[in-house]
């Protein structure tokens, strides 16, 4: 028999005792259903994650500062220097780390794979103000790589030479806009102290409106023209001194395998720093959920697994049924090896019935719990599908299950192979 002959063959054979098949086939169809939902409910998150992550910062970066050993007694204590220590992060009195200079922006920049490094300066703006409307405190952060996910206007535009800003939604209604749209395009006022004292007003452009984010400080995005122009007004009146310093420095790098990451990474620890990508600071909760996703995925394969006993005695006692006509196609010259392919064949087959029929049910319903899910309670994480499907995991889930299908069926279509064609011809 060839191998259309066979298909044909151990499909319609198959339907022999449907009521058998067809329990066959739930059982498959409840593991494929559970797994196909599992690999969705990992991809729904996963793409938001990701999604969260390339609106944080750019992964193709490290966030470089100098690395402190002050704290290990070994090293001994350091003579002061005034000129080494900037305001840490949120610039509490008192808690300070070590600054960055020019020369150390040369050194990371001389780090082999490292394409640009930029200087990170803390900017502290007072308020934001549309017209005469109530002001507003606000962060800011510069682009840097990110890629905000909008719900109206357009990005930024890091070259131009008007300051330009990303608002949060949920400045959108207390600055006294009517929605999104009304906002983009207008001009607001962003208010600044420099270091005597003076309040600075510098007007830019809301270029585009954010849509919440999980991972999102609820801060603005900028261009560059805006960060210098906010920058070089926070710093009137400050020492000179203090505006070549930083407490810490972006370094990008070109797309690079995890090896040559790390690589760069060790160079840049021998060299004094420490540096971390976004990845670092944030692949702990990819990490968790993957591992929540796994232990669901266990239990799918366990249910597939207890469906493969299945298929083993479903054909066990299909080849009992069929003991005199596998002797009869054996006497009639059909080889050992097509006896075997015929009977491995059906069960693939039931494997891949009850797979489709449980991924294509999964799917469906999927499709409409994760849609009711984003209108109802998770509405306020805009862009979270909490479950999507992606043809290549679906695809996957099936040939998992043909291929458990198929070791499953080996065992019988191994018996019937064996079958001496006299003895079976003699059975009653």
């Amino acid at each position: 028999m060839n191998p259309l002959e066979i298909l044909k063959t151990a499909m319609a054979n198959s339907f022999r005792s449907k009521l058998r098949t067809l329990l066959t086939i739930l059982a498959i169809f409840v593991g494929a259903f559970t797994l196909t939902i599992t690999n969705g409910l990992g991809t729904g998150i996963s793409n938001y994650i990701d999604s969260q992550i390339a609106a944080v910062g750019s992964s193709n970066s490290f966030t470089v500062a100098k690395t402190d050993t002050s704290g290990n007694p070994a090293s001994g204590p350091k003579k002061y220097d005034a000129t080494t220590k900037v305001l840490a992060a949120g610039g509490r009195p008192g808690s300070t780390q070590l600054a960055l200079g020019q020369a150390d922006l040369d050194a990371i920049g001389a780090i082999p794979g490292i394409t640009g490094v930029t200087p990170v300066t803390r900017l502290s703006p007072d308020f934001i103000q549309w017209n005469d409307h109530d002001k507003y405190q606000l962060s800011v952060s510069p682009l840097a790589g990110a890629q905000p996910q909008l719900a109206a206007g357009a990005p930024l535009d890091d070259s131009a030479a008007q300051p330009q800003l990303i608002l949060p939604s949920s400045y959108v209604t207390p600055l006294g806009f009517a929605d999104n749209n009304q906002a983009v395009g207008q001009d607001a006022t962003i208010g600044i102290t420099d270091a005597t004292g003076i309040m600075h007003s510098i007007t830019a452009r809301i270029t585009g409106i954010e849509q919440s984010a999980l991972l999102g400080g609820g801060g603005a995005f900028i261009n560059k023209s805006l960060s210098t122009a906010l920058a070089d007004a926070q710093g009137t009146g400050a020492p000179a001194a203090s505006k070549s310093v930083w407490a810490n420095v972006t370094a990008s790098f070109a797309p690079s395998s995890a090896a040559q990451v790390n690589d760069m990474k060790g160079k840049l620890a021998a060299a004094g720093y420490t540096a971390q990508t976004l990845d670092d600071r944030i692949g702990t909760v990819k990490t968790v959920i993957n591992g929540i996703i796994g232990v669901l995925d266990a239990f799918a394969v366990i249910a597939l697994v207890a469906a493969g006993f299945g298929i083993v005695n479903t054909l066990l006692m299909s080849v009992q049924e069929r003991t005199r006509e596998i002797g009869l196609m054996k006497a009639m010259g059909m080889g050992s090896g097509s006896v075997f392919a015929l009977f491995s064949t059906e069960a693939a087959f039931i494997g891949f019935l009850g797979s489709a029929i449980g991924s294509a049910a999964a799917i469906g319903l999927g499709t409409a719990v994760s849609g009711a899910l984003a209108r109802g309670p998770l509405s306020d994480l805009e862009g979270l599908h909490i479950l999507a499907f992606a043809p290549g995991s679906v695809a996957g889930v099936i040939l998992l299950v043909m291929a458990i299908a198929f070791i499953a069926g080996t065992l019988p279509a191994w018996r019937a192979a064996r079958q001496n064609p006299i003895d079976a011809l003699r059975y009653e």
